[in-house]
């Protein structure tokens, strides 16, 4: 008996599972990217203190720049992609997350080394519970969104204050705040990403950058959350 492609091909039960399969290998290439980006970054942050590139930087005018820098590749990027090529966006996203490294390595010179990996680990253990959330909830967490923007947005002004005023009682505000902040965008965010694989209409390029602002997306949720953690956890060196 001949097999009909075209019914298959109308089948809900397949046009279901070939929609899975292939929101499972989106987010398979999502975290992939962001692993793999959140590996250079540490890399890239360790080589450069342990080297002294950091320490020699940070006594110049072009620490401003190495500060600065991440910020506006993340704007180029958003701004940007959909009149990138496909390498475009991906080399930028890399170099973005080296450039992140370098800018990080401070962290070592403060925080004893054995406290950042165990803040590490426990920001994985949290992002992930919270991205997995977002992924699998069929509560619709859009609503959420405005206040944990608006959350995020005091946050940085807060910080940005804090600057000048040194506070320890303000940054231990902030600290708290920013962790409730990044565990809830962890979630939102996710869900988000997977709304935007479901109305998507386009393959290669296309869902190549999706993949890339995916990852992007969720390496920032994950390195403002460990930074936050480590404020208020974190042990300094002696």
């Amino acid at each position: 008996m001949p097999i009909d492609l075209n019914s298959m091909r109308n089948n809900p039960a397949v046009v279901q599972t070939q929609t899975d399969t292939g929101l499972r290998e989106y987010f398979r290439s999502i975290y992939s990217y962001m692993t793999i980006a959140l590996a250079l970054t540490g890399l890239v942050a360790y080589f450069a203190f342990d080297s002294g590139l950091y320490a020699s930087i940070a006594r110049t005018p072009l620490m401003w720049v190495v500060m600065l820098a991440p910020l506006g590749m993340v704007m180029f990027l958003s701004f940007r992609i959909q009149k990138m090529s496909l390498v475009t966006a991906q080399v930028t996203y890399w170099v973005f997350a080296a450039v992140m490294g370098l800018s990080l390595a401070g962290i070592f010179a403060v925080y004893a080394h054995e406290s950042i990996a165990r803040v590490f680990f426990v920001t994985a253990a949290t992002f992930g519970g919270m991205s997995l959330y977002g992924y699998t909830t069929k509560t619709d967490l859009t609503r959420m969104g405005s206040f944990l923007i608006m959350g995020l947005w005091g946050v940085i002004i807060a910080s940005l204050v804090n600057i000048f005023l040194k506070s320890s009682a303000v940054q231990f505000a902030v600290s708290v705040i920013g962790v409730l902040v990044f565990v809830g965008l962890t979630a939102y965010d996710t869900q988000k990403i997977k709304a935007m694989y479901y109305g998507a209409a386009g393959s290669g390029d296309t869902l190549g950058k999706m993949v890339v602002m995916g990852a992007l997306t969720l390496y920032l949720d994950f390195i403002n959350l460990f930074l936050m953690l480590l404020r208020l956890f974190g042990g300094r060196r002696n």
